[in-house]
């Protein structure tokens, strides 16, 4: 192939970039000369870029599809072997192609923003023009100067190398786009906090924009985590969903900080409160969500899931980091006069101070995760010691924080604003109280110890039991003023304030991953066993039994399995294969687990080394309710999907009946 397809998408890029910057300085010169015209240009900049930068998009992702190793980037990351769906989504493999994929939902996220806000938000356009641009020139300039995925190779090899074997699988085709969209997605509120700073007016109306934006994001977010911990359990072949990698705990830190922004949102929309605390929660995440790329392609950490590159790309990247970080922190602190309010807390029993304890937790676990991720690194510069801060740390610190914060789940979205009597909570709670209670008894008899995961089943249990008393508590009040049925209650309720009971939703999938979480952690199996062909062991109520080995070849790899027969009881249930696969042109050896699933667990399945003679040795867990983690993944989705779907408009009528019928039983 010639070269001009894959100088189109330079060329594209390139022009991006001067647009960017073109943007950036009419949108504000149109603000500050008062010349609309200016920023009518800078719009229709932003949404050339969208286009600009997709026709780079596919230009790469062409070049993989008709195997042209004239292109460096691709040369690296495919060859002839690799099947077609893996070479469609290489692009976000490496490096310079994820970096791309970062700048194209930049680049969608800034046009979406631009069309859906022009006529809603007209005085805080400019600024958040200029923002969007600002971010996407940043990001032009590393790829079109550092890290160019654009490359080409003179003369172009024959033959690619390898796109690293761990990512050729249908998860990592999916993970990597929905955590980049869950990272990117947080820069509209990141610009609507800088517009609403840049005003001087930091009221209602922009908490009110990025509502949708933040919910949006965050589960782009949450999937991308989810997603990334399933494929790192069933690829990576240790029995285990997070371990508290740092690039797992980059990821981390932007989803605790946009959780506790999610939340304190309402208090601003509702009673005009955290006003200050806001805009820097905004701030604070996109921040975070750029330090998450600095750590993975800086090449200061060792990672499955980073990627080691030059420095002076690292270098880049954290000084980017350090513009987007200072600049917004110090308008924040110039500022500070236009966020102050009247409003104040009525007492300490109410939503909003709920809503306050809840971000200090989540603050305060993010600031943990931070410390033990970049203290290590910190250590390492300063002093030439490497140190590691392994799972014990974080799972001693962390988690008594995330049992609190459970907690607080089942009080927050039920309590009443401004102010509660201790009497009416008390009332409230008894009966959740009595059924947690009851809960926790039969965690104890089911064998159950320590105090925190004891507090872990009693807050799940509670979350449960407070959702179900508030939820029937509003059904019964409806059902009597309407004269309808429970069930056409329920709905109309449901229909009426999506907001609220979509969150509600998203609280039960939160418990059910927490239930997933601690069963799979309290009362998992391990064996570790040498067999020979005839050889059986047993483990989970299953009964395993060793066939041997044989060979087996894919399309670019080859590989040893196991053929072992699992049986429960006398009833044959499944042949399970787990194997050893070798790609030879990258020269790297994976490990491809074999799963039985089923709602009460795991038979989790490893093969090891071979022992000769046909002999080899096997690692085999039973992990027991571990998909209840993925279920709830899936409850999630729908809850946010459903408070998603309440338009802007909509979810402001029912915010302002807070005293009408309609608010008194939902």
């Amino acid at each position: 192939m010639s070269g001009s397809l894959i100088e189109l998408g330079m060329a594209a890029s390139a022009l991006a970039l001067i647009l960017s910057a073109v943007a950036m300085v009419l949108a504000l010169a149109g603000e500050r000369l008062g010349r609309p015209a200016y920023v009518v240009v800078a719009r229709h900049a932003l949404l050339a870029n969208c286009a600009l930068v997709t026709l780079a998009c596919f230009t790469v992702i062409w070049s993989f599809v008709q195997n042209d190793f004239s292109v460096a980037y691709v040369a690296q990351n495919s060859n002839t072997r690799l099947p077609l769906i893996y070479r469609m989504t290489a692009l976000w493999g490496a490096h310079e192609g994820s970096l791309l994929l970062w700048l194209w939902f930049l680049t969608l996220y800034s046009a979406l923003a631009v069309i859906l806000h022009w006529e809603t938000h007209p005085r805080s356009m400019p600024y958040v023009i200029a923002t969007l641009a600002g971010v996407q020139l940043g990001f032009l300039v590393l790829i079109v100067f550092l890290s160019s995925p654009f490359t080409e190779l003179v003369p172009p090899p024959i033959e690619g190398r390898e796109l690293n074997p761990l990512l050729q699988d249908p998860g990592l085709i999916i993970h990597p786009p929905l955590l980049y969209l869950g990272y990117v997605g947080f820069v509209v509120p990141f610009a609507f906090a800088i517009a609403a700073l840049a005003r001087g007016s930091a009221g209602v109306e922009w908490v009110v924009a990025i509502r949708r934006w933040t919910l949006f994001a965050w589960l782009a977010l949450t999937s991308g985590i989810m997603l990334g911990g399933y494929w790192a359990y069933y690829e990576l072949g240790w029995g285990g969903y997070w371990a508290w990698d740092p690039v797992e705990n980059a990821s981390l830190l932007p989803w605790l900080t946009g959780t506790a922004l999610l939340h304190s949102v309402m208090a601003q929309e509702k009673r005009n409160l955290f006003r200050g605390w806001n805009t820097s929660l905004a701030i604070s995440t996109f921040a975070l969500s750029l330090l998450g790329t600095f750590l993975v392609r800086s090449g200061v950490l060792t990672s499955v899931h980073s990627f080691a590159v030059d420095p002076w790309r690292g270098m880049y990247l954290l000084g980017f980091l350090a513009v987007v970080t200072l600049g917004g922190f110090g308008l924040l602190i110039a500022r500070v006069d236009t966020l102050r309010t009247a409003a104040r807390l009525d007492g300490t029993l109410s939503r909003e101070a709920a809503l306050l304890f809840n971000n200090l937790f989540l603050i305060v676990t993010a600031a943990t995760v931070f410390v033990g991720t970049l203290y290590p690194l910190a250590v390492e510069v300063f002093t030439g010691v490497r140190l590691t801060v392994a799972a014990p740390y974080f799972n001693k610190v962390v988690l008594p924080i995330m049992v609190a914060i459970v907690m607080l789940m089942s009080i927050g979205p039920v309590i009443p604003w401004r102010k509660a009597s201790a009497r009416e909570i008390r009332k409230f709670l008894a009966a959740p109280a009595l059924a947690t209670t009851g809960l926790v008894a039969v965690a104890v008899a089911l064998g159950v110890r320590g105090l925190v995961p004891l507090a872990a089943v009693a807050g799940m249990g509670l979350v449960i039991a407070t959702i179900a008393v508030d939820v029937a508590r509003a059904v019964r009040n409806r059902s009597a003023i309407s004269g309808k049925s429970y069930a056409a209650s329920l709905l109309w309720l449901a229909i009426w304030n999506r907001r609220r009971y979509g969150g509600l939703i998203v609280h039960l999938g939160v418990v059910i991953v927490a239930f997933g979480i601690l069963a799979s952690g309290l009362f998992q199996e391990t064996k570790t066993v040498a067999l020979s062909p005839g050889d059986r062991f047993e483990i989970g109520g299953y009964t395993l039994t060793f066939k041997g080995l044989s060979s087996v070849e894919g399309s670019n790899w080859t590989a040893r399995q196991a053929d072992l027969e699992v049986r429960q009881g006398d009833e044959r249930v499944a042949l399970i294969h787990p194997q050893r696969r070798n790609y030879p042109r990258g020269e790297m050896v994976t490990t491809e687990s074999a799963i039985r699933t089923t709602l009460a667990g795991d038979l989790y399945v490893v093969l090891g080394e071979e022992l000769g003679d046909g002999r080899a040795s096997i690692r085999a867990y039973y992990i027991p309710l571990v998909v209840w983690i993925w279920c709830g993944w899936i409850v999630i989705i729908a809850g946010s999907l459903f408070a998603l779907s309440q338009g802007r408009q909509q979810a402001r009528s029912v915010a302002a009946s807070g005293n009408s019928r309609a608010e008194q039983v939902s």
